[in-house]
């Protein structure tokens, strides 16, 4: 079934869970304030630490590295997250 995901996809599902976790993290940091062990929950990274790691693996920053660099303003109260699975 990997193999299939993997060559459907171009990724394995473990690289492809961990890029949307990412994305998602990316996006509150990006809008939100909540503290690092909140946003590593809500992203199901299940730690600040595992947050952390994922953020240097593929960006080269830490999240509040990337909060600082890359926040946005004047974003509406919706929450990015479940804006980007809602209609």
């Amino acid at each position: 079934m990997a193999a299939a995901f993997d060559e459907e996809v171009g990724t394995t599902p473990d690289r492809y869970v961990e890029q949307v976790r990412l994305e998602a993290a990316q996006a509150l940091l990006e809008t939100g304030d909540d503290p690092m062990p909140v946003v590593a929950q809500r992203t199901g990274f299940g730690s600040p630490e595992s947050l952390r790691r994922a953020f240097v693996r593929h960006l080269g920053v830490t999240p509040g590295a990337f909060r600082t660099s890359f926040r946005t303003t004047g974003v509406g109260t919706k929450d990015p997250v479940l804006a980007a699975v809602s209609p």
